[in-house]
């Protein structure tokens, strides 16, 4: 189930969008201030935001500015600020769509599906994504880095897909487990770390500048990307 984060003050609206979007299928997480973003942030992964830019802790392109500094994950900015020049600061800053209140909630979803589609063709559509020199073929299920196919366990190279399919988004060990592991699994969380550990080794020589598995101390890891073609 893919999940949304709502960041909105007001809570008659944030209520309204959490249930069209329930209905559509997605899980939905709410915040009403910057801080409270921030926090549902760093604590679990969200594969879209709906980001207001007036909040009253703070503003939008704030959290806006934080989200893009971790990932790569979709935003779509609300606002009752409908100048061109407030929306092309917006999708300069990293947005991936606009939307002007007042609306209604079948145009959210829309849109929701829509972002959610063209972010994910790179990685549905192509065969091969290259992150640099490393090539990831998420349909034969293969990774070649400069030509050479490289060997993975089959739970290594499970782990290595999900990290590549979410780039430069800090992954919680939880989550991992959840995602590569599954529900069921009753081993210890040092399974993920082995396992970072063996796929660093194979990508021993992966460019640094190009990418690299980081370690963020505390929560999890991220396949920190630099170029995605």
């Amino acid at each position: 189930m893919r999940s949304i984060l709502i960041v909105e003050d007001d809570r008659t609206i944030s209520l309204v969008l959490k249930a069209y979007l329930e209905k559509e299928g997605y899980a939905v997480r709410q915040a009403y201030t910057c801080k409270e973003a921030k926090v549902l942030w760093d604590s679990q992964l969200a594969d879209l935001v709906l980001l207001d830019i007036t909040l009253p802790d703070d503003t939008g392109w704030s959290i806006l500015h934080y989200v893009r500094e971790r990932s790569s994950c979709p935003v779509i900015m609300l606002t009752a600020i409908g100048t061109i020049q407030d929306k092309l600061q917006g999708l300069n800053s990293g947005a991936d769509d606009y939307i002007t209140k007042p609306f209604i909630g079948e145009e959210i979803v829309a849109r929701v599906n829509a972002v959610l589609r063209r972010t994910a063709r790179v990685f549905e559509q192509e065969d091969a994504v290259y992150f640099g020199s490393l090539k990831v073929n998420f349909k034969s299920h293969s990774v070649y880095l400069k030509g050479t196919e490289l060997r993975f366990t089959p739970k290594d190279l499970d782990l290595l897909f999900y990290l590549f399919r979410h780039p430069n988004q800090t992954l919680t060990r939880d989550q991992l487990i959840e995602n590569v592991w599954g529900f069921d699994y009753e081993g210890s969380e040092r399974a993920v770390d082995l396992a970072v550990n063996r796929i660093r080794q194979t990508l021993r020589d992966w460019r640094a500048e190009e990418g690299e598995i980081a370690t963020i101390r505390g929560v999890g890891y991220q396949a920190r990307v630099n170029n995605i073609s």
